[in-house]
């Protein structure tokens, strides 16, 4: 399998880790029985818990673009150096920006944050 995939699949592992966290913070707060219920109302967490719901959430926005990326580069044999590293570059910044942004760590956030989209523009200028 070509690294590219490898690291999409760590890539699904870390959404899905981000999940729990997210899940693990508002059953914290909000409480099992309210989560279990319809959701309608449902208060938003607060605190780390909130931050790991958000980070969830742009993950599942940065997901797809890399995902749709990685894909097109194996399918169409354009893979090389430039996107082994942006997809290296993409995975690695999206895991730091989960733990500093539910540490709650605003400017490294968005600094990491756009270290991941460097990560993605290599995949995308390798395709075009």
């Amino acid at each position: 399998m070509k690294p590219e995939l490898v690291l999409l699949v760590w890539a699904v592992v870390l959404t899905f880790a981000q999940m729990l966290v997210a899940g693990a913070g508002a059953q914290s707060q909000i409480g099992l029985p309210t989560l279990a219920g319809n959701r309608e109302n449902l208060p938003q967490p607060t605190g780390w818990a909130g931050r790991a719901s958000r980070a969830h959430r742009n993950m599942l926005e940065n997901l797809p673009l890399f995902a749709a990326l990685v894909l097109v580069a194996v399918l169409a044999g354009r893979t090389n150096g430039q996107t082994l590293l942006g997809a290296q570059i993409f995975v690695w910044s999206r895991l730091l920006y989960a733990v500093i942004y539910v540490a709650g760590v605003p400017w490294l956030r968005t600094v990491v944050y756009l270290v991941s989209v460097i990560g993605l523009a290599m995949i995308l200028l390798a395709l075009v």
